[in-house]
């Protein structure tokens, strides 16, 4: 369900802020999206691929990050499900460009929808995994967009880690040089 409110109550949203209801709420150019917590299928999945790439990112320099906004500017933000990023791309209020992107996908989101936000905002890669099946989507920087990766023999792969990716009977499997894991 989407619900657009021209001049939300003041009260409201102090409300959400009190209750911490607003930690993953999103600002578009200016215009609040209101973010549902993700479920436990997400939630795991999410752990499980960061405890995988989290390691491999800081061997390569990036910074893991998990539910960080990304800005473009004050009102213009989004807040991913992980992002690896480099040093120089911190800031007090979140990161400002990111290597990586990863976003899970939960019913109804607005992943598709931000790829575009994405590319504005320098990210090199973003990758899009589906909890229920474990398929997994790469999207890479090519100009000033991300465009969709094809696989090949099956195999994606995320060139800012070294990760190759392949579905295997439901489970998402990933390998690099010195190892693998499954999610």
């Amino acid at each position: 369900m989407k619900v657009l409110m021209l001049d939300p109550p003041q009260a409201m949203l102090d409300e959400r802020r009190r209750l911490g209801l607003d930690g993953r709420d999103e600002m578009w150019d200016g215009v609040l999206h209101m973010v549902p917590p993700p479920g436990g299928p997400h939630q795991r999945l999410s752990t499980n691929l960061m405890l995988a790439l989290g390691r491999l990112a800081q061997r390569r320099g990036l910074v893991p990050h998990v539910e960080t906004g990304l800005f473009r500017s004050e009102d213009d933000y989004r807040i991913p499900d992980q992002l690896y990023c480099r040093p120089e791309h911190l800031s007090d209020r979140g990161v400002e460009g990111a290597d990586l992107v990863v976003e899970v996908r939960s019913a109804q989101d607005e992943t598709y929808e931000k790829i575009e936000f994405y590319a504005a905002a320098g990210v090199r890669e973003l990758l899009v995994v589906h909890p229920d099946d474990r398929r997994a989507e790469v999207f890479r920087a090519v100009g000033s967009r991300l465009l969709p990766v094809q696989a090949t023999g099956g195999v994606l792969g995320l060139e800012t880690l070294g990760v190759e990716l392949r579905t295997v009977t439901g489970a998402l499997h990933l390998s690099w040089d010195e190892g693998s894991a499954q999610v």
